[in-house]
């Protein structure tokens, strides 16, 4: 990887403010946009600006055209079936859709256990909270190890009985990038169904869905380049066809009559209204960079960065890290001082080092380790070492100034 030719693709990065460069650690959130991503959206609005499968004109085609290609770019980067690629808004969406879908097909009920992990984000604990208030569902908690893994002896207690299980395949927070293979294993054995956030786990790591042997997977585009506003919820095609739709409206029919109507096929029977045509372009143009770069690379990456960045925090009296301390320790570094985790953040903004501070959206986990919140760094392939060391330089300025 030759970062700083990668850095000449991404505009705010040349941006000064009070005369001192950025240095952006907040990339668990959501990442930078290269000049690729953003020329890939310009190019709909400026050439092509019309709405998808309703026209017969020159800018319609060209715009369906451009929107299905997008969908055949996911399914070739994680290898589904095209008809499995579901765009919504985010992973939040996505897994609202699966939450809400399965609740409307009758495959989810009353009684029926739903288990996730004590690593969850707020969006794969919410709606099966929801549910779980509304139509009486048994949610569940696998609970971690003292490393910060899902505890597999748990899961096969809890998942006994289960109905669907939902894992993240890597945390926002302690940065654990869960064992997958063992987990669904266990879950299927056990006659479950297996969801999992990738939110986290798709900018840094080449999946193949299928090996996967997940039921469902979803992931956000603006977390690997792509713009706001554009995820993906895949699942596999028999299960698919079982569900119904969560969102009603235009182009997710086939036939309305006064009081029947007919769904779609998929993908289209859960991509109800308008989509963001923009954003499908920026999705396929990520892809297409991303894949230029190569996921072995960027995985390799951001665990160098990682490692530098535990390394020199451990020199560090005051300063405590959590997360797993082996190689399925990822792009993420969630530590805490002496000092309020919102406070430093403010500090280290003053010489443009961007970070997270609070309960990162998974305050169950967050809360449990310190009930005012905690600061993440988070890295991606346009951060060096260099940046890792001059946040280092100024934690440490600050903490000893205290």
């Amino acid at each position: 990887m030759n970062i700083e030719k990668i850095r000449e693709d991404f505009p705010i990065l040349q941006r000064k403010i009070n005369n001192k460069r950025l240095v952006y650690f907040d990339n668990a959130a959501t990442s930078l946009k290269p000049r690729q991503i953003l020329d890939a959206e310009r190019c709909y609005y400026e050439n092509s600006c019309a709405n998808i499968h309703r026209g017969l004109h020159t800018l319609s085609e060209e715009a369906s055209i451009g929107y299905e290609e997008s969908h055949e770019k996911v399914a070739k980067f994680v290898n589904c079936d095209k008809e499995s690629v579901i765009f919504t808004k985010n992973t939040t969406e996505a897994l609202n859709l699966i939450a809400y879908s399965l609740k409307n097909s009758g495959i989810l009920k009353r009684g029926d256990k739903v288990v996730v992990s004590a690593l969850e984000h707020h969006s794969n604990i919410i709606p099966w909270q929801y549910l779980e208030k509304k139509i009486g569902i048994k949610l569940e908690f696998v609970e971690l190890t003292d490393e910060f893994e899902i505890d597999l002896d748990d899961l096969e207690k809890k998942t006994r009985g289960a109905r669907l299980v939902s894992i993240s395949g890597a945390s926002n927070t302690v940065a654990t990038q869960t064992n997958l293979k063992e987990i669904e294993k266990i879950v299927h054995k056990n006659g479950a169904l297996f969801c999992v956030d990738g939110a986290q786990l798709l900018p840094h790591k080449k999946i193949d869905f299928k090996k996967m042997n997940a039921d469902f997977l979803a992931f956000s585009g603006h977390k690997m380049l792509a713009p706001t506003g554009i995820g993906c919820l895949l699942g596999k095609k028999e299960l698919l066809e079982k569900m119904d739709p969560f969102m009603l409206g235009g182009d997710m029919i086939k036939k309305v009559g006064r009081h029947a109507s007919e769904w779609n096929n998929l993908p289209y029977k859960f991509e109800a209204g308008t989509p963001n045509i923009a954003g499908s372009y920026g999705m396929r143009a990520a892809i297409e960079y991303l894949e230029k770069i190569g996921l072995d690379n960027i995985e390799k990456h951001g665990k160098k960065l990682s490692k530098i960045c535990y390394e020199e925090m451990e020199k560090i009296d005051s300063v405590k890290v959590f997360g797993p301390k082996n190689e399925k320790h990822g792009g993420i570094i969630m530590f805490d001082t002496k000092l309020d985790c919102h406070d430093l953040a403010m500090l280290l903004n003053e010489d443009n080092i961007c970070i997270r501070s609070g309960m990162h959206c998974a305050e169950p986990l967050v809360s449990s380790l310190n009930k005012n919140g905690l600061a993440r760094t988070s890295f991606y392939i346009y951060n060096t070492e260099e940046e890792v060391l001059f946040f280092i330089k100024k934690l440490k300025e600050i903490l000893s100034s205290i």
